[in-house]
């Protein structure tokens, strides 16, 4: 019989963990979500969780980082379909406020993850979302397409009223409502950062 090296074996075991507390995040919330609920989902026991996540909350943090790795790698995705850089950007931005909306998304990152994990802005990921955000500016502004003095402070306000934006909808009594009011004034303000159109003639 042929023994998976121990590399893989600790991958696979993470994996289970993370996928059985993924759904159990997901169905029923964080509170509700026991560490049996994991370890049965999994086949695994609790000293197996223990020595992999520490707890209950480094479990989630691990789903949190895998669920924002998702999102990261659709928003790429609907950058690059647009028709031009200018509205790449504006449909990434538009993209992640839409997302609220998704059941996993709202329950996980949205609601349960401020009030396991804390603000936000603290979360391991935001480093490198600030850096995008200020990467994709930078290159608009080199091409002309968008006038900002300085890209990584508007990336960080691009960021901030963007997540206020999700945080918004994830708390409103009519989710759907409050997005298309989040898109439209979202919209508005990225408009302010754009060069006008030059007018033929």
């Amino acid at each position: 019989m042929v023994h998976k090296p121990r590399s893989e074996m600790i991958a696979e075991t993470r994996a289970k963990l993370v996928a059985a507390a993924r759904d159990a995040f997901g169905r029923v919330g964080y509170a509700n979500a026991s560490m049996d609920d994991f370890t049965a989902g999994a086949g695994l026991t609790r000293g197996a969780l223990y020595h992999h996540f520490g707890g209950k909350e480094g479990l989630f943090e691990a789903v949190i980082m895998q669920i924002d790795g998702e999102m990261t790698e659709r928003l790429k995705g609907v950058s690059q379909r647009a028709s031009d850089p200018w509205q790449g950007f504006v449909d990434e931005c538009v993209a992640y406020i839409e997302m609220a909306l998704e059941p996993e998304i709202q329950r996980i990152m949205l609601l349960d993850g401020p009030s396991v994990l804390g603000d936000p802005f603290n979360w391991p990921n935001q480093p490198s979302c600030i850096r995008s955000l200020t990467a994709s500016l930078q290159r608009l502004v080199e091409e002309g397409r968008a006038d900002v003095a300085d890209p990584e402070a508007m990336a960080r306000l691009v960021s901030g009223a963007s997540l206020h934006a999700s945080l918004w909808i994830a708390n409103s009594d009519d989710p759907e409502a409050t997005s298309k009011r989040a898109v439209s004034a979202f919209k508005r303000l990225l408009e302010g950062l754009r060069y006008p159109t030059p007018t033929p003639g």
